[in-house]
């Protein structure tokens, strides 16, 4: 199911702390059998998505021990990493995603603190 969005969101390199997901469909009809009109589930707070691509993590501050400006630092940039996984159900607060459209396929960023735990199939 997730592998067949890969091809149009191969191009995107997501930065720092922020997650990638595909939202997934809100189901459309109440515990009683009743429809919802389109749009009421969009004003619920928490959402839930998967995971299609993660960034890098939380930069950490590297070579700051020797605290010489003058000495050329060479060193790569560190990243503490994220416990977003490829393929990982993510249950979010929506008030902090921003909604994109590509390819015509709506896709979901969220910073990492927004997402609230993860339910993965495997460990």
């Amino acid at each position: 199911m997730i592998q067949s969005y890969h091809n149009d969101v191969n191009k995107f390199v997501i930065v720092g702390d922020r997650v990638l997901l595909k939202p997934r469909e809100m189901d459309s009809r109440t515990e009683s059998g009743l429809y919802l009109p389109p749009g009421v589930g969009k004003k619920e707070k928490i959402h839930s998505g998967y995971v299609i691509k993660a960034g890098p993590g939380y930069p950490t501050m590297a070579g700051l021990e020797d605290n010489e400006p003058w000495k050329q630092n060479n060193e790569k940039v560190q990243y503490i990493p994220l416990q977003a996984h490829e393929g990982d159900l993510a249950i979010y607060l929506q008030d902090h995603a921003h909604e994109i459209e590509f390819g015509k396929e709506n896709y979901v960023i969220v910073p990492h603190s927004a997402i609230l735990m993860f339910i993965r199939e495997e460990f």
